[in-house]
């Protein structure tokens, strides 16, 4: 009966011996998973400020965009008035033309 009880401590002792050892190992574990859950928060929070700070940029950029692009609309109104204007006045050349040509037929008729 003794040595059944020994047997039994003994075989009890190797499982506390074991189950520390994984306790150990787990603890360990644990201690490198914190680790790394801080490194990644820290990454994220990098990731997310760097985020906002590519947005902010591109923000800015496509403010310059519109600017540059309003800039470009207000010249090209300014050409195509131009543009009207200069063909009404080659229209009008070319009535006086055609005007000149009636008189110049209606003076060699009457010659």
């Amino acid at each position: 009966m003794v040595q059944h009880v020994e047997q039994n401590l003994q075989l009890m002792t190797k499982r506390a011996v074991k189950a520390e050892n994984s306790a150990t190992k787990l603890k360990q574990e644990n201690a490198l998973l914190q680790v790394q859950l801080k490194n990644y928060k820290t990454e994220n929070e990098a990731l997310r400020s760097g985020q906002s700070a590519s947005l902010s940029v591109v923000k800015q950029n496509a403010d310059i965009a519109l600017q540059n692009l309003l800039t470009v609309i207000t010249n090209s109104q300014s050409s195509i008035k131009q543009l009207v204007s200069g063909a009404e006045s080659l229209q009008l050349v070319a009535d006086l033309l055609k005007s000149i040509d009636r008189i110049s037929e209606m003076s060699e008729d009457g010659q």
